[in-house]
C-alpha cells in the first residue's frame, strides 16, 4: 500500500447523497470530509441525477481518491424507490469510473458489520463507533454522511487492515504464535 492515499465513500440517494473522504496514512485512517448533497430542491429525476454526477466528480477532482467505496442498494418493497435508489447509485459508479478509479460495493449488513461487529446495528450504533475509531467530536447533521463514511472505513478494513483477506497462510496454530510472538504476552 502507498503511504498516503484517499478512499470516497457514498451512500447513495436520489433525496440525499452522503459522502466521506477518507485519508490513509502510514496504515492510519483520518476524516478528510463528510457531509451530504440535498437533492430535494430538485422535483427531476434527471436533475438530481446530473447533480450527483458533477458532485462526485468534483469531488475526485478535488481530493483525488484512489478508491470509491458505495453502499449497494437495500432491497425494499417500493419498486419505484429502489428505480431511483438504483440510478442514483449507478450515475455516482459513472463518475469513478470516468476517472479510472477503482470501485468496490459493499452491502449495508457489511459495511455495520465491518465498523461494530453486528451486521444489525444502527445508523446511531455505527455513529458512536466511527466518532471513537476516527476521535471525530462533531456529529453530522444527516446520518447519510455517516454512512458514507462508514462505508469508506469497510473499504479500508476490507483492503488494507488484514480483516478483510488473509494476509499469510498458516500451517498450524503453532504457527500462527511463532509468528507472532511480538504480539503475545507473557505473565
Amino acid at each position: 500500500m502507498q503511504a498516503k492515499t484517499t478512499i470516497l465513500g457514498v451512500d447513495p440517494g436520489s433525496q440525499l447523497m452522503g459522502y466521506a473522504l477518507l485519508e490513509i496514512q502510514n496504515n492510519k485512517p483520518m476524516l478528510i470530509t463528510m457531509d451530504v448533497l440535498s437533492l430535494t430542491k430538485y422535483d427531476d429525476i434527471y436533475e438530481r441525477l446530473e447533480k450527483i454526477h458533477t458532485k462526485i466528480c468534483s469531488l475526485i477532482s478535488t481530493y483525488q481518491p484512489k478508491m470509491f467505496a458505495i453502499e449497494a442498494p437495500f432491497f425494499g418493497k417500493n419498486v419505484q424507490s429502489m428505480l431511483k435508489l438504483g440510478r442514483a447509485q449507478g450515475v455516482a459508479i459513472a463518475a469513478a469510473m470516468q476517472y479510472k478509479i477503482p470501485v468496490t460495493e459493499y452491502s449495508p449488513k457489511k459495511v455495520k458489520q465491518s465498523i461494530t461487529g453486528n451486521g444489525n446495528a444502527s445508523k446511531e450504533q455505527v455513529w458512536k463507533m466511527l466518532q471513537q475509531i476516527l476521535h471525530i467530536q462533531e456529529a453530522p447533521k444527516y446520518l447519510d454522511a455517516s454512512d458514507a463514511l462508514s462505508v469508506a472505513l469497510c473499504h479500508y478494513y476490507q483492503t488494507h487492515h488484514g480483516l478483510g483477506q488473509t494476509q499469510q497462510k498458516f500451517k498450524s496454530w503453532e504457527h500462527y504464535i511463532q509468528l507472532q510472538e511480538k504480539k503475545v504476552q507473557k505473565k
